[in-house]
């Protein structure tokens, strides 16, 4: 086994043993220019609904950080 190999096993093994699970997840790619053409479509529709300030602000309370 090489190196890269058993460093790999053995993180694994460690990760495991502690009860945790490898998953894969696929997000959107957000520097696709089919990812921003969306991105500014849905923002544009959202603007245009004369609730854009209320979301916004709804954004911004969901968003602050607690310390």
């Amino acid at each position: 086994m090489s190196g890269k190999r058993m460093k790999a096993q053995e993180l694994s093994d460690r990760q495991q043993a502690l009860a945790l699970r490898q998953i894969q997840v696929w997000v959107q790619d957000v520097r696709s220019a089919a990812f921003r053409r969306e991105a500014h479509r849905q923002s544009l529709a959202v603007a245009k609904t004369g609730r854009a300030q209320k979301d916004q602000a709804f954004i911004d309370a969901a968003s602050e950080w607690k310390d």
